[in-house]
């Protein structure tokens, strides 16, 4: 028996996908939570084996929300649903061991399917995505450029994003202007767009 926990902040979704899963005759859909943060006060009682975890949540992301259930179930295998499916997230997903990357539009029988393959140790990624990420390639821009165009992402003045980066200005700048030199960006905001389309940021 797959023993699941749900993790979505959005309950329509998470109770229709308790519901398909809780169909099957091999899978037991144990616990529904709204965050991560619910999730992994509540979840290791229940000694799932697998958990579902969208990335968008309130509080921590469906990423960290992951890695931190691994770390406190033993053996536990995850998988994320996403209606944010970009190849930065994927990327960040597989490197941090989570085994299923699926979009939330995906056909039931191909998450029942995922649901199964997962469970049995196999990594199960949408093959749309996939092709994507190779496409994309890997990103040009070092962690710390990555760091300050992800800030510049959320329209922060560049005294904001030194405070947050813990940086100097002239070096917010100039990371800035590097990261548009690589990205052939005219401004920060174009930069932004170009390293969001190519699936570089987190």
């Amino acid at each position: 028996m797959i023993r699941i926990i749900l993790v979505d902040d959005e309950h329509l979704i998470r109770s229709a996908i308790a519901g398909l899963l809780g169909l099957m005759d091999d899978i037991d859909v144990a616990g529904e939570f709204e965050s991560g943060e619910e999730a992994l006060k509540l979840a290791p009682a229940l000694e799932p084996t697998l958990a579902i975890v969208d990335l968008q949540l309130g509080g921590m992301d469906g990423i960290d929300t992951a890695i931190a259930l691994m770390d406190k179930v033993p053996g536990l295998k995850t998988m994320i649903l996403t209606s944010h499916a970009r190849p930065g997230y994927l990327k960040r997903a597989l490197s941090s061991g989570i085994s299923g990357f699926l979009p939330k539009n995906a056909m039931a029988q191909d998450l029942e399917k995922a649901v199964r393959d997962v469970a049995r140790g196999s990594r199960v990624v949408d093959p749309g995505l996939a092709a994507d990420t190779i496409a994309a390639g890997d990103s040009p821009l070092t962690p710390r450029e990555t760091d300050v165009v992800e800030l510049a992402a959320h329209g922060a003045p560049i005294a904001d994003i030194a405070r947050r980066a813990h940086l100097a200005e002239g070096t917010v700048r100039n990371y800035l202007s590097s990261a548009q030199l690589k990205l052939g960006a005219k401004n920060r905001h174009e930069a932004v767009d170009i390293a969001r389309a190519k699936g570089w940021l987190g």
